[in-house]
């Protein structure tokens, strides 16, 4: 488990100088589809977000972007549940990181990520996929662990 979170941070750490990522234009290009999260009171709040499915694309992540309209974010999907570990590297907004799930339920939110920060940002368990959304968001919208992430990466 340790060695797969190291490889991880490596990964994210080497890929954007080995694959000429260092542009600003950071991860433009990924497929865009709509993402809804669905609270437990009810409320559902929509998304369109960005996928990254490759280690090249969640590598780059939303590095070097300035900004991010408030309905749109970032899914990174795993393909199967693991312990992920991210960080701020070269990301200058910021965000909150949802960690889900196969079954598209919250499991822990990570909330303010700090531009920037090398600091490492734990799933606290084993997670299918994090979503990025700017930061303050979770609370403004009143998402929370348990809450239901809709999408049909994880067959809902």
């Amino acid at each position: 488990m340790v060695k797969q979170a190291l490889t991880y941070l490596i990964i994210l750490f080497i890929a954007p100088f080995l694959i000429g990522c260092g542009e600003p234009d950071g991860g433009r290009g990924l497929p865009v589809q709509p993402l809804t999260i669905e609270s437990q009171s009810g409320q559902v709040h929509e998304f369109e977000v960005e996928l990254a499915l490759t280690q090249e694309e969640m590598a780059v992540g939303l590095m070097f972007r300035e900004d991010m309209d408030d309905d749109k974010g970032m899914l990174f999907y795993f393909g199967q549940e693991r312990e992920i570990i991210f960080w701020m590297k070269n990301t200058f907004i910021p965000l909150d990181m949802i960690f889900i799930k196969a079954d598209g339920t919250i499991h822990h939110i990570h909330e303010n990520a700090v531009p920037e920060d090398l600091t490492p940002i734990p799933s606290q368990g084993k997670v299918m996929a994090v979503l990025e959304i700017n930061a303050g968001l979770s609370k403004k919208l009143g998402i929370q662990p348990g809450d239901l992430v809709n999408q049909p990466l994880f067959g809902n």
